[in-house]
């Protein structure tokens, strides 16, 4: 999925108060670990993810990996953490969605 730069400020700007619910350690990255992100992101829309010290894999590879194998939009990388964005196929839960695709 393809953000426009005020798209990607929007989401960065709603992101900002929202704490890392997920986290990637020593497990590494796996299909399963996508899927609840998936999940999350359906009830969601915006969230963040933690990238562990103890990781073998790097932002940059746990990036391309969430691109490569999903229609998640990684919105922005700082330090360890990453926000992504799916919009919910629920229609309860498109608050955020909306909003983004009318900017």
């Amino acid at each position: 999925m393809k953000l426009t730069g005020k798209q990607k400020r929007f989401l960065r700007a709603n992101a900002n108060r929202l704490r890392p619910i997920f986290e990637v350690g020593k497990n590494g990255l796996s299909p399963v670990w996508l899927e609840e992100i998936t999940k999350a992101l359906d009830s969601r829309e915006l969230i963040k993810v933690n990238v562990l010290q103890n990781s073998t894999a790097t932002v940059a590879d746990i990036k391309d990996y969430i691109e490569a194998k999903s229609d998640i939009a990684v919105v922005q990388t700082i330090g360890k953490t990453l926000v992504l964005f799916k919009p919910s196929k629920d229609e309860k839960h498109q608050d955020l969605s909306t909003e983004v695709f009318s900017i």
